[in-house]
């Protein structure tokens, strides 16, 4: 189900960006650090569109990457922990 939803959000998505080329046919000028570029408006829009999704995918992965490992890092701290309490609980009965 899932992998049928995805090719459909593809095809979606492909059947928008080539409406939105096709509606914007107008040339652009797009300067950039090392050079200029002339492209079609609906491509440009594309291309940006598409780049900013993929930067904001980036940023989601770092994201859930540090998530994981303070997740990591917190179930040793509580294995730890517990192994502590446990070892203070049998001296403390040892020591009754």
């Amino acid at each position: 189900m899932r992998r049928v939803f995805f090719i459909g959000s593809l095809c979606l998505a492909a059947l928008l960006a080539l409406l939105i080329s096709a509606t914007n046919p107008s040339r652009v000028e797009i300067e950039l650090a090392f050079g200029r570029l002339v492209s079609p408006l609906g491509l440009a829009l594309v291309i940006a569109f598409t780049l900013g999704l993929l930067c904001g995918l980036a940023g989601r992965m770092y994201w859930v990457a540090e998530l994981l490992t303070e997740r990591g890092r917190l179930r040793r701290a509580l294995r730890l922990a517990e192994a502590s309490a446990r070892s203070n609980a049998a001296a403390e009965d040892r020591a009754e």
